[in-house]
């Protein structure tokens, strides 16, 4: 019973940390876009 606790709550922390990081490559992608440097002419 133990184990399947122990992996229940990796599943969740690897869930939680794929979230995070996909959250802030969104946000990285926001800032490039933002921030890109337009050539005009």
């Amino acid at each position: 019973m133990k184990k399947l606790v122990l992996l229940a709550l990796a599943a969740a922390g690897a869930a939680v940390a794929a979230k995070k990081s996909s959250d802030a490559k969104h946000e990285q992608a926001l800032w490039a876009e933002a921030t890109d440097n337009v050539k005009r002419g």
